[in-house]
């Protein structure tokens, strides 16, 4: 089988829920992060052989197939196809995967992967909302009542189990948040995720024209003792919303191919996909999945948790990339080490390519050979990507 390389990365900075991204269509800002992997790499526009973006919130001015209208609303010539992809979380790393699993069968040369989510002008829950509040129903079906009866799938009940089963105190928890934002901080002012951040053009709150450039989720004053003060999400819980992963706007993408794609690309790979898998666990504590399918990936990838030189484990909430660490025996200066979606925010089916532009970015910018990065997903499920750095 051939092997699938990333070529070019790209991804916006996040806004906040009614923020700076907010008088951005989704398919727009999707249509940006195409066009600028095509200037990055100087391709044919017509190269491209599909377009596979993830995308969570398929209503509204996100349906009808989001990825199809962004390739529309882009240079790309109208012979290029696009499929948008729901793996909750996990969508646009799935969609990378896809894209990646296209070009090693040589069934296409090059694919971009892409993720896209406006939570200010789509809020999340809105396909399951919008039916059951005009008497369409609800995706829980009588057989999936009988196998889970009573329980209603949610990802904050979730979130608050891992807390408990690993015994995460609400002091510990506070703490990795407020990391998450000095990290990104310190990433924002190094410069370290130059290279990856596509500006935005953009009305300020003055009404200025001006670029987005900047996490508008990081708060550079961001101190402890302000995080632990902030209200519980349950009564009886420990996680708060300074725990918990940003609403945020953003999209991201990577461009991906296999040999006969470098060559008619002409450019230099930045990184190979080394492995990827996708596995089901748990739908009621939901979050813990990216525990077992790391542990599977290494395994089938015949190497172990210290052969790898960064992670990125998303910050759905600090639960779960702290239960991940301490089940993996993982290396916590390895982790998030520009910071997580609770500082840098969580847009949805945008996260997956941006997570991994970031990873790929902070591999060549520490000098690191291989990266590794999951996510929990809706539904129990997480995937893994193990990438090597060219």
């Amino acid at each position: 089988m051939g092997e699938a390389y990333i070529v070019a990365i790209a991804r916006t900075a996040g806004g906040r829920k009614g923020g700076r991204l907010k008088d951005w269509h989704p398919v727009d800002m999707a249509a940006k992060i195409i066009d600028t992997l095509v200037e990055k790499t100087k391709a044919d526009p017509a190269l491209i052989d599909d377009v596979i973006m993830g995308c969570v919130g398929q209503a509204g001015e996100q349906a009808m197939n989001i990825a199809r209208n962004a390739v529309m609303a882009s240079s790309l010539p109208e012979s290029v196809p696009a499929t948008t992809v729901d793996r909750q979380c996990g969508s646009s790393q799935q969609a990378l995967h896809f894209a990646a699993q296209a070009v090693m069968s040589g069934t296409m040369d090059c694919v971009i992967a892409a993720g896209v989510e406006s939570m200010s002008r789509v809020p999340m829950g809105l396909p399951i909302m919008l039916p059951m509040k005009n008497g369409f129903g609800i995706y829980k079906s009588p057989g999936l009542e009988k196998r889970y009866p009573g329980i209603m799938f949610s990802q904050f009940d979730g979130a608050e189990m891992i807390a408990k089963k690993y015994d995460l105190s609400k002091e510990t928890l506070d703490t990795f948040g407020y990391h998450s934002h000095r990290k990104g901080k310190e990433a924002t002012e190094s410069g370290a995720f130059d290279g990856e951040i596509v500006p935005l053009e953009i009305v300020d709150a003055e009404g200025n024209a001006a670029l987005h450039t900047v996490d508008e989720g990081i708060r550079f004053n961001a101190s402890l003792e302000a995080m632990q003060a902030v209200k519980l999400i349950k009564e009886d819980g420990r996680l708060t919303a300074a725990t918990s992963s940003q609403i945020t706007d953003g999209a991201s993408g990577v461009m991906v191919v296999n040999e006969r794609g470098l060559k008619a690309l002409g450019v230099a790979p930045l990184a190979r996909i080394h492995h990827m898998s996708v596995l089901g666990a748990d739908p009621v504590i939901m979050l813990e999945a990216p525990i077992p399918a790391t542990e599977r990936a290494l395994k089938r990838a015949g190497m172990k948790i210290g052969d790898i030189d960064l992670y990125e484990v998303n910050e759905a909430f600090a639960s779960v990339p702290l239960a991940w660490l301490q089940s993996l025996g993982a290396d916590p200066e390895k982790l998030n080490v520009n910071g997580g979606a609770i500082a840098l925010g969580h847009p949805l089916g945008g996260s997956g390519t941006k997570l991994m532009s970031t990873l790929v970015n902070a591999l060549g910018k520490r000098g690191g050979r291989y990266g590794l990065q999951t996510m929990c997903e809706g539904g129990g499920l997480a995937n893994v990507t193990i990438v090597e750095r060219l």
